[in-house]
């Protein structure tokens, strides 16, 4: 698989994390002996992967490495063929959460717990307010929460190109207010369960909302 990649990526991976700026596009081609016209055709791809970025003033610039941008990129293709791809990529992240769930709940610490309850108290005020809003923000950042401790940038890269594209299918648009409030109910019993040490109670009710989104009304 390595040989696949191209030289400049190649480049990057043989960096020092704390290497200083890339040098320009010129130097660079003769240093790696690649044509201009590749080379900057192969530092876009790296900036599209969210390896690189590219300014003005700063020049190019090594970023730290996430898996984020590269699913986001290939996902959002897939949806865009075919909206079909959007519910197999969920039913993937179920699994992906399912898997992952207690070692992650597990390290949660008691600031995190706190700030889990205080996203609960934000959404229920959205639902109960006049008028009622969808607590959509407080949606993707309690399920994202709950997996911040795991050591493993590969599935919070996929939990987080997730809820990228939940956003591009209309999934937090308004829907069902009886729905809606289902959905907090369980989250409420999740995290709940999580702060008293209750991980197969939550994880059960985990598996239980996510199971609604197939019964969701049409908003």
């Amino acid at each position: 698989m390595l040989y696949k990649l191209s030289g400049f990526l190649k480049y990057l991976a043989s960096r020092e994390d704390d290497a200083e700026g890339i040098p320009a596009l010129d130097i660079l081609s003769q240093e790696l002996d690649i044509n201009r016209a590749a080379l900057r055709e192969q530092v876009a791809v790296a900036r599209a992967l969210g390896l690189v970025s590219v300014k003005p003033r700063t020049g190019t610039r090594q970023l730290p490495y996430t898996f984020t941008p590269a699913i986001e990129q290939s996902l959002g293709y897939a949806i865009l063929k075919d909206r079909a791809s959007f519910e197999k990529y969920s039913e993937l992240r179920t699994h992906v959460e399912s898997a992952y769930f207690h070692q992650a709940v597990k390290k949660l610490t008691p600031d995190d717990i706190q700030e889990l309850r205080n996203l609960l108290e934000s959404a229920w005020r959205k639902l109960r307010g006049t008028p009622a809003k969808i607590p959509h923000e407080e949606h993707r950042k309690l399920h994202l929460l709950m997996y911040k401790r795991l050591d493993n940038i590969f599935v919070t890269g996929i939990l987080e190109a997730y809820w990228e594209a939940y956003e591009a299918v209309d999934l937090n648009i308004f829907t069902d207010y009886t729905y809606l409030t289902e959905v907090w109910e369980y989250h409420t019993k999740i995290i709940e369960s999580i702060a008293r040490g209750e991980y197969d109670t939550a994880h059960q009710l985990l598996l239980e909302h996510t199971e609604l989104i197939t019964v969701r009304p049409n908003s």
